[in-house]
């Protein structure tokens, strides 16, 4: 990924109210099995990609996601 790529992507905190947004996001998957949840999260997924509509941030946001997954543990 090159350096232009990772400044079209913020990744500094950005939301105002960080506290409501986490309340908002576990409330929307209140009382949602596990397939419910993975779906929403898909549909939150897609719609926000929709929003956002720009490849290049898109294509940054998945490749730093993909390292978070991807990287040990600190417990390993």
């Amino acid at each position: 990924m090159n350096a232009r790529t990772d400044t079209l992507l913020n990744v500094e905190p950005n939301i105002a109210d960080h506290d409501a947004f986490y309340e908002m996001l576990v409330d929307t998957h209140q009382d949602l099995d596990d397939g419910q949840s993975k779906m929403l999260n898909a549909q939150l997924i897609l719609l926000l990609a929709n929003h956002i509509g720009d490849l290049q941030v898109l294509r940054a946001a998945f490749a730093i996601a993909r390292r978070n997954v991807e990287a040990p543990s600190p417990q390993q």
